[in-house]
């Protein structure tokens, strides 16, 4: 079985991140999102993995990934030149797929579910044409949604405004080559698209066994900055690790599990966990408070911060207000100045978005 890792898309709901850097690469707990993907399919025993990128993004993802040993993967890569859809990347990789089962896997999917039972059972009843992993939510309106029956998916529809179940489609899918057969088939969807939807319910009608694997744990798509928050807060709370590898002088306090990593140095600080402090990254006269991963290089100095993001090399001093439920992407400073008259200066992206203190 091969596996094949979607990371083509263009991550327009969370710029002004993606126009540096692609969402799949987009750090949570101070690890790329892809990387937690990447680990995954390796516990499942799949050497080989075709990343799906774009022309633009190809390099980065060549320079980040390599060829994959560090992962103990062999890497492919497999360029979709246009965005055409989730079925079309698929297609786009029949040459590296060639007729063998694979595992397609959404790259900015986090599951922190054991999918070996997932695979175990698809790889066993050979009459499983494809199987899809499911999970129920709130929302049904917001994901692609299946109806089941008998254990059996009957129906599959892509964001219904009346959700036929709450059963949604999570990213992760099982497929044999006769899901070329469906996307031979079917036509783009009002939005310009192959959708891999469409692909699976050619299959159903054709009378192809489709088959449902349900999960209840913990799983995001990490599509929006929100998630990416709650992302970053699910795995620090699970890391259940106290490690202080950098330097912790005698004035400051290191409170709950806490990762120093090597380099880091924290000075007449309060630090409390879980929280993840990058190497080379210097924090003083300042509080770290719960669910926050502080990138490599980073300088902290008379803040408070919790429950954020902090990418590497920002800079951050004085600033008044605590920082919460933040995100900072690489190389950003924020300073407080004492002048008067007093008056906040900012310098913001494009697409930025800043929420401040009456």
């Amino acid at each position: 079985m091969k596996a094949l890792v979607l990371c083509a898309g263009k991550g327009t709901r969370l710029r002004p991140f993606t126009y540096t850097i692609a969402k799949q690469l987009i750090p949570v707990a101070n690890k790329p999102v892809l990387f937690y993907t990447l680990e995954n399919i390796k516990k499942l025993d799949i050497e080989e993995v075709g990343v799906v990128v774009n022309p633009q993004n190809k390099g980065v993802f060549e320079e980040t990934l390599k060829d994959g040993s560090e992962f103990g993967l062999r890497i492919e890569y497999v360029v979709q030149e246009e965005p055409k859809g989730l079925a079309h990347a698929v297609w786009m990789a029949r040459d590296f797929l060639g007729e063998e089962d694979f595992l397609m896997y959404l790259g900015d999917n986090l599951i922190l579910e054991d999918l070996k039972p997932f695979v175990k059972e698809f790889l066993e009843k050979e009459d499983i044409q494809a199987s899809i992993l499911l999970s129920p939510v709130k929302d049904p309106t917001r994901f692609g949604i299946a109806v089941m029956k008998n254990g059996k998916v009957i129906e599959v529809v892509e964001k219904p405004k009346v959700p036929p179940s709450n059963l949604a489609i999570v990213g992760v899918y099982l497929f044999r080559s006769i899901i070329f057969e469906g996307i031979k088939n079917i036509k783009p969807s009002w939005r310009g698209e192959l959708e891999i939807t469409d692909a699976i319910g050619y299959l159903i009608k054709k009378g192809y066994d489709v088959k449902g694997h349900i999960i209840f744990g913990w799983w995001k798509d990490t599509g929006k900055p929100e998630d990416l928050i709650e992302a970053n807060r699910k795995i620090l709370q699970d890391l259940r690790v106290n490690r202080v590898e950098g330097e912790v002088d005698d004035s400051s306090k290191i409170q709950g599990e806490v990762i120093i990593e090597k380099g880091a140095k924290v000075a007449s600080s309060v630090v409390r966990g879980p929280v993840i402090v990058g190497r080379g990254s210097f924090i003083k006269n300042s509080y770290i408070g719960p669910y926050t991963s502080i990138g490599e290089d980073v300088i902290v100095e008379n803040c408070e911060i919790e429950n954020s993001i902090i990418m590497d090399k920002c800079s951050l001093s004085d600033v008044k207000y605590r920082l919460d439920s933040s995100i900072l992407g690489k190389n950003v400073s924020i300073r407080g100045v004492k002048s008067k008259p007093s008056s906040m200066s900012l310098i913001l992206g494009d697409l930025s978005s800043a929420n401040l203190p009456e």
